[in-house]
């Protein structure tokens, strides 16, 4: 029997394309030089598209794949598929959420401690000797015990929740509605009056249409002169022309960010701030984590290709 033809369009680590080149025939998007003419020529062969969150799929490629049954996509964010075009044209899509939550969270949680007690230029300090030539480095802000509020009470912001139990922090959340599993913390449905209530702002939100740029002047002003955002989401839930006049001006405290507009290609206003903690993109970014995201893809394209329920449907 005749392999499935899926359209890869990212590159995955090695451990996740021997499998996915066993189990399909793999056309490989990201090394076409002319995308297009290699769209045309393969499309139609299509049943299924293989793509990374941040690459999704676009509506001219699923109509370039006529045959296309089903998008999985490695990461828990789909903003970047066209969901509309899927919906119309009875295309499944999965993703691969849970196995990255607690990674997420673990380094939203390191970026503020990171952050907050200015550990990347306490390691210069030592390095480049002004310690022994200045004494002793500039006093931080500490973590325990303060503010904590989270834009997005979902799984990883849940995690997120816990591990800052652990630091006795005040912990409020903003989204939709109340959590009934949020026991202890405050719901505030109000952005704005969780981030003037907050030290820390978590942006924790699935990217959509109605989240695109929640975190505006607005948020920013209100979080304040001495207040910091963290933000393992997606980009675009932040106005980045406003979070960087925020920064430049000082009149948010600070920031630390996995997340940016245009990535890897960011704005290089933020390469001149020191008061920003910029992360490749690398939350979910551990051995462990990228080898069950991967098996994951691939669990959803083999159940549906055997008739299966999906393990981790979207649409």
């Amino acid at each position: 029997m005749e392999k499935p033809h899926i359209l890869q369009v990212g590159p995955y680590p090695e451990w996740d394309e021997a499998p996915l080149q066993s189990a399909f025939t793999v056309h490989r998007y990201f090394d076409a030089a002319d995308k297009s003419a290699f769209l045309s020529s393969v499309g139609p062969q299509v049943r299924a598209i293989a793509t990374r969150g941040e690459l999704g799929a676009a509506r001219s490629m699923i109509d370039a794949c006529p045959n296309l049954e089903i998008v999985s996509v490695y990461g828990v964010g789909y903003d970047a598929v066209d969901l509309a075009a899927c919906r119309e044209k009875g295309i499944r899509v999965t993703n691969t959420p849970d196995v990255l939550t607690n990674d997420v969270a673990d380094l939203g949680v390191a970026m503020m401690l990171c952050q907050s007690r200015g550990m990347i230029s306490a390691e210069r300090w030592v390095q480049d000797g002004s310690w022994a030539a200045k004494g002793l480095f500039p006093l931080k802000r500490r973590v325990w015990g303060r503010r904590a509020g989270i834009l997005g009470l979902g799984r990883i912001g849940f995690a997120v929740a816990k591990r800052l139990q652990a630091f006795d922090m005040d912990i409020a959340y903003s989204g939709p509605a109340a959590k009934p599993y949020a026991e202890g913390m405050e719901f505030i449905s109000d952005p704005v009056a969780l981030a003037a209530r907050s030290d820390f702002l978590f942006v924790t939100l699935a990217a959509s249409a109605a989240t695109r740029h929640i975190v505006g002047r607005d948020v920013l002003a209100a979080l304040g002169d001495e207040g910091m955002l963290i933000n393992i989401a997606r980009a675009s839930n932040i106005d980045e022309e406003a979070l960087l006049e925020a920064l430049e001006t000082r009149t948010l405290g600070s920031a630390a960010l996995d997340v940016f507009e245009g990535e890897p290609k960011l704005n290089p206003r933020f390469l001149k701030l020191d008061n920003v903690l910029l992360q490749p993109h690398h939350a979910s970014g551990t051995i462990e984590t990228r080898k069950a995201m991967g098996k994951l893809v691939r669990d959803n394209l083999a159940a549906h290709f055997a008739g299966r329920d999906l393990p981790t449907p979207v649409l």
